[in-house]
């Protein structure tokens, strides 16, 4: 007798998450296949806790030949993400034309896009390549993407942007 009041709340608790439609929403038959997709897409701009490029200033890559991290008093938003920097002008700079200064592919890894994948990044993997910034996951992984920097390139061209889709 005490047994089938122990078991009572379990039931009542589990009936009520069922009624209230307490499902996984990725294997429900209800949405259809565009709203699915849409919630499976990765942003178009790689970022850690909102930052692009794990707080990295990205024009510092091209004047001071380095990674330099931001700061978050130099800031600016731009598709969808916030991108730091370690100067005003430096931030200025990036506002004004943002496609001379942010990474390819989004700022995830060059390596993974030419897989055709996404793959987080490590700042300090990095090289400008006829004037665009290419990073990757690690420096190991950018020993092998500069194996073949044009055909690489080539491929992650390709898969871009339908990568984040994926």
């Amino acid at each position: 007798m005490n047994f089938k009041f122990a078991l009572w709340p379990a039931v009542l608790v589990l009936g009520m998450g069922l009624s209230i439609g307490c499902t996984d929403p990725s294997t429900s038959s209800s949405e259809s296949g565009a709203e699915q997709s849409q919630t499976n897409t990765k942003p178009a701009v790689f970022s850690a806790d909102g930052a692009a490029i794990r707080g990295y200033d990205p024009v510092a890559y091209f004047t001071d030949g380095a990674p330099v991290k931001g700061k978050g008093e130099f800031s600016h938003d731009w598709q969808g993400a916030t991108w730091q920097f370690a100067s005003a002008e430096n931030r200025d700079s990036f506002a004004s034309n943002p496609e001379k200064y942010a990474p390819q592919y989004g700022g995830y890894c060059a390596w993974a896009v030419k897989k055709g994948t996404t793959a987080s990044i490590d700042p300090q993997a990095w090289k400008i390549v006829d004037g665009k910034l290419y990073l990757n996951y690690s420096l190991d992984v950018q020993k092998q993407w500069e194996g073949d920097i044009p055909g690489n390139i080539a491929e992650a061209d390709k898969n871009w942007p339908d990568v984040l889709a994926r």
